[in-house]
């Protein structure tokens, strides 16, 4: 073990240290923007290459711990997953 380790965001919301690197990303900016997605989502990576982005990224070691911390799937890289989430959203409203 390298002892190496990184800030993933828990369930709760909050940051923790973790032995293992986050399965998914995310973006933090504000309420209404807290969008997850896979590490390698070309959507991300452009925003990343714009600059900007970079200092509200989180990391999460899984789905549903990305949605408990109030986190919605990615438009691009996880449609089937964001469509499910639309249709909840729209639904309720």
């Amino acid at each position: 073990m390298s002892g190496r380790t990184w800030t993933l965001v828990g369930a709760d919301g909050l940051p923790y240290e973790s032995d293992n690197p986050g399965a998914l990303g995310g973006n933090a900016r504000n309420p209404r923007d807290r969008i997850y997605g896979r590490l390698d989502c070309g959507s991300a990576r452009a925003a990343l290459a714009r600059g900007g982005y970079a200092e509200h990224r989180v990391f999460f070691a899984d789905e549903a711990t990305a949605v408990a911390a109030g986190f919605r799937p990615c438009g691009t890289c996880l449609r089937p997953a964001y469509a499910v989430w639309r249709a909840s959203r729209d639904a309720g409203a």
